[in-house]
């Protein structure tokens, strides 16, 4: 097979293999860095670049903004897979660490709303394009590369640091802002500080450019290339290959889809529900993700390298079986260690509301439309973490047990208002709003319940590189497992932190969210079971 014969041919020295997976691990890591920043500061970008009062509004335009990076990964895909394809791994890698680098820089630049007006967030969303082109085509670019150095044998614990670098992008993202929080005064950081991780991504791009000039092309590519078996339209054979529809098909749903869902609701799921509804501390908050974070890290490698022995099947059916049946139960354990007074409260005193069109409408004040009264409370009592009954009725009435709490009417013309007296109110009744530094005790606790997410996401995620590198054929392998990668990546987990809170506020029920990634896992489960090749793993063979 000419792959195999390729890297018999140029088989690298362990120096080199050491140097492969760490400049590549490397490079993934300050694009993922660069990427995830903004989701780790989301909570000071919606006062910076969108003006509203209403919580609920503001985060769910900040991930809108993070979504759009992701909407555009496909198209990256497509544009650095055609030049992965046709001009090489090395160099189209080069160009995205580059264009991540510049765009990420940006955001640090970027005046506030308060200060240019609603040019800010345009000027966001820009950047935000530039990053989600460049993010198309990196990770492609590094599995691929990475692959393609690595004897078969080895070739799912050696991509397995790529996919254990996304993690240390986001590890990385909390380490920066701790670090910045320890230097800077809270006040300072608030008001200019948080742009300072943003134009980090400056020495970043450097490091990553230094040790990526440093490597040789792939084997496998410089194979093709002297062959002459390059493809002539990379984009178009990939979807007329014999058997690709289907292979991409799979990619997609049953890799991906699963992957992707569950990946994003350990990590940003996680820090959104403990930041916001359980109103844990920032730096705890930041605390907790940075040592669930380190520590998860190495499941990914163990996963790719147990699946060099079992397949890369088994390792992903399981991890998405066992999410079936774990991610609302240990969610629910997060919720009860993070703010167990608040879970109390609501047991003890359940809250009733009341009220016609009693209904909430996230985006009705982006689009000029009147959310109406009761809307308004029920908005506030989600995003305070507070569980509610909806009853019938003519008029809004707010009742906690058997009391019905006074509603005054200046907290329907003014947000912080409303918030702050129902806050005062219900904390009459044991509901404790304060920022939350829960016990030692409960912290292991928290940390034991992202580790146990951690190796839900390692079981989907950590051989994918090997088993996406090994189901498509290598003139076309950039662009084929690129696109359903990143149509997967970027719109069935990269939506989700969107789609998970207009769930929840649309619902009024903090934990509701899930159900978004339960139903992609289910149905990626299928067409896993039914498209992923079982048995020992190897290499792809022409048809």
């Amino acid at each position: 097979m000419a792959e195999a014969q390729a890297l018999s041919d140029r088989e690298p020295s362990e120096k080199e293999i050491r140097l492969v997976i760490g400049a590549s691990s490397a490079g993934t890591i300050f694009e993922w860095y660069d990427f995830f920043i903004y989701g780790t500061l989301a909570y000071i970008l919606k006062d910076a670049f969108y003006a509203t009062d209403n919580e609920t509004l503001g985060l769910l335009l900040v991930w809108s903004t993070f979504a759009v990076g992701f909407a555009f990964r496909p198209l990256g895909a497509i544009l650095f897979g055609f030049l992965g394809d046709r001009l090489g791994r090395k160099y189209t890698f080069l160009v995205t660490v580059t264009l991540m680098g510049v765009a990420t820089a940006g955001v640090g630049l970027i005046p506030t709303i308060d200060t240019i007006g609603v040019a800010a967030p345009i000027i966001v969303i820009l950047l935000r394009i530039l990053q989600g082109l460049a993010l198309g085509g990196e990770y492609g670019g590094a599995a691929i590369y990475v692959s393609e150095h690595a004897p078969p044998e080895k070739r799912g614990f050696y991509t397995s640091f790529i996919q254990a670098s996304v993690v240390g992008g986001f590890v990385l993202s909390i380490i920066v802002v701790l670090t910045c929080r320890f230097l800077i005064p809270a006040e300072a950081f608030e008001e200019w500080g948080w742009r300072v991780p943003f134009l980090l991504s400056i020495a970043l791009l450097v490091i990553s450019l230094w040790m990526r000039l440093k490597l040789s092309e792939s084997p496998v590519f410089q194979a093709m290339k002297e062959a002459g078996e390059t493809a002539g339209n990379p984009f178009v054979e990939s979807f007329t290959y014999p058997g690709n529809r289907k292979r991409i098909f799979v990619a997609l749903f049953g890799i991906t889809g699963i992957l992707t869902t569950i990946w994003y609701t350990a990590f940003f799921s996680g820090m959104s529900f403990l930041r916001g509804p359980m109103h844990v501390d920032d730096l705890t908050v930041e605390l907790i993700l940075l040592v669930s974070g380190l520590m998860s890290m190495g499941f990914y490698v163990a996963v790719g390298k147990w699946s060099d022995r079992v397949g890369r099947k088994l390792p992903i059916i399981i991890g998405a079986v066992a999410s079936l049946v774990l991610l609302f139960p240990l969610f629910w354990m997060m919720g009860s260690l993070a703010n167990p007074a608040l879970a109390d409260a609501a047991e003890r005193t359940p809250i009733v509301v009341s009220g016609p069109q009693c209904q909430t409408d996230p985006f009705a004040e982006m689009f000029q439309r009147d959310q109406t009264d009761c809307g308004k409370v029920l908005e506030t009592l989600t995003a305070s973490g507070v569980p509610y009954t909806l009853v019938p009725g003519d008029t809004v009435t707010l009742s906690a047990g058997s009391n019905r709490v006074a509603i005054d009417p200046a907290w329907f013309g003014d947000g912080a208002a409303r918030r702050t007296g129902i806050h005062a109110a219900l904390g009459e009744y044991g509901f404790d709003f304060s920022k939350q530094r829960p016990a030692t005790a409960n912290l292991i606790g928290i940390v034991g319940v992202l580790l146990a997410l951690g190796v839900l996401s390692a079981l989907t995620y950590g051989s994918v590189a090997a088993l996406l590198s090994e189901m498509f054929p290598p003139r076309i392998r950039y662009s084929s497992m690129s696109i359903p990668y990143h149509i997967g990546a970027g719109y069935l987990g990269g939506f989700l932190p969107l789609i998970a809170g207009v769930i929840v506020a649309r619902t009024g029920d903090i934990y509701a969210g899930l159900w978004y990634t339960i139903a992609v896992v289910a149905f990626g489960l299928l067409v896993a079971w039914w498209g992923i090749p079982g048995g020992p793993p190897k290499d792809f063979a022409d048809d």
